[in-house]
């Protein structure tokens, strides 16, 4: 026996290495182990899901909408060369934009589809978001003031069958006064670009034209929707926007993207903790396979157990042996998990892509989920958390069957051995 560590513990981990009836106590054991690290694997995968999806989705938001916006309670804003001067001079903003937006219809031959229109400066768009950079066809500066220029999303042009050069017919609410009575205004159009931000969302049911095009459109004189914020820290977003409309004076309707995306982070946020609660419990259930392992291990050997209480051994030292074989397999189970675990995250992305194409499957439609595929972000915190609640869970799990071999009585054994 290595003289460097106590004999509670070799004694512990040797009762592990068990090879009595054809190794059935270290099989036992092994299972135990390999059961504490799926769990863990488990946990560890479904959490970096959870977390990539939340990240990327939160990206590709903020790709193609504002950090915040400025707007009038009336829903135009007069004075908004002077709401930007003001914003630009806000530390934490670095870009505000003028925007013009409103629902409409495009039409091409028989197909209808509701879009939400955008007017936007070509030259601010692209310093103040990523979307310009996202065009995949066309070219974002074929957007010029009278050519009615269009850049529409990736899907929205795969429904109506739209490619560069082609032309459609917006139609907006507001209405024409004619002979025949209110028309609806119509205009046609010329496709120069298209976006795929990643996002269904918004390649389905956006379409971008000039700031000027779209004031002429909507018979607005010099006035825009508002101001589209692009911030250092979008997470000051709420409170940023906040001070500049105090700072102007009040009379504005502010809005950020945490308050117009807030129920879909929040069930985000619901679904992970929920996830961790259920899945805890599978790794509890791993865990307390400890229980009826060392159970096991007492009683084939309450035999040493009272012989080593007749040598002169203590309660305490006996507690300390089964409390050992218990954490031995808590951390190497553990240990194992975590690393299975973050190595099946970091992959995550080649497996599913892999089973998809194998069985012909889709996991993620983008139809429902913004997106169709399943990024995976790992946190440490959360590695230390699983990792810590598994740990825990086993160091409990030793506690009655050490306790009950503690407690063990020499003469009571000896006379029925």
């Amino acid at each position: 026996m290595s003289m460097w560590r106590p004999w509670e513990i070799w004694l512990g981990s040797r009762y592990l290495r068990s090879t009595h009836r054809r190794g059935f106590i270290s099989f036992v054991a092994g299972i135990s182990v390999v059961g504490l690290m799926l769990g863990v694997a488990v946990l560890i995968v479904v959490l970096s899901v959870m977390n990539g999806f939340e990240r990327e989705l939160r990206s590709r938001m903020l790709a193609v909408t504002s950090h915040a916006t400025l707007m009038g309670l009336e829903g135009t804003l007069d004075d908004w060369q002077d709401a930007r001067e003001l914003a630009l001079q806000t530390p934490g903003v670095t870009h505000a934009v003028p925007y013009i937006e409103s629902q409409a219809m495009v039409a091409r031959g028989a197909r209808v589809l509701g879009v939400g229109l955008r007017g936007v400066n070509p030259d601010l768009e692209r310093e103040a978001t990523g979307l310009a950079e996202r065009v995949v066809a066309g070219d974002f500066e074929q957007l010029r003031a009278g050519a009615w220029n269009v850049v529409v999303g990736a899907t929205l042009a795969k429904e109506l069958s739209l490619d560069l050069g082609d032309q459609l017919v917006l139609i907006v609410p507001e209405g024409s006064v004619t002979p025949e009575g209110v028309m609806p205004r119509m205009r046609r159009l010329t496709v120069a670009g298209v976006f795929d931000s990643g996002m269904y969302e918004f390649d389905r049911g956006l379409i971008l034209m000039h700031l000027e095009d779209a004031a002429r459109l909507l018979r607005m004189r010099g006035e825009v929707s508002g101001l589209r914020l692009a911030l250092t820290e979008p997470l000051e977003a709420p409170a940023l926007v906040r001070e500049i409309a105090v700072a102007l004076g009040g009379g504005y309707f502010i809005s950020d993207w945490t308050r117009n995306h807030a129920n879909f982070f929040q069930s985000i946020e619901l679904t992970k903790g929920l996830l961790f609660i259920i899945l805890s419990i599978i790794v509890g259930v791993a865990a307390f396979n400890i229980v009826s392992t060392l159970v096991m291990i007492v009683k084939e050997k309450s035999a040493d157990i009272a012989t080593l209480r007749t040598l002169g051994a203590s309660p305490s030292s006996i507690l300390t042996s089964f409390v050992t074989q218990g954490v031995l397999i808590g951390l190497v189970g553990t240990l194992a998990g975590v690393v299975l675990g973050v190595a099946m995250a970091w992959q995550v992305e080649s497996i599913v892509a892999a089973i998809e194409r194998l069985f012909d499957v889709q996991f993620l439609n983008a139809e429902v989920y913004f997106m169709s595929d399943l990024p995976a972000t790992v946190l440490a915190e959360d590695v230390w958390q699983v990792a810590g609640v598994a740990f825990a869970l086993c160091a409990l799990a030793t506690v009655y069957p050490a306790w009950r071999a503690a407690r063990m009585q020499p003469a009571e054994v000896l006379r029925h051995d």
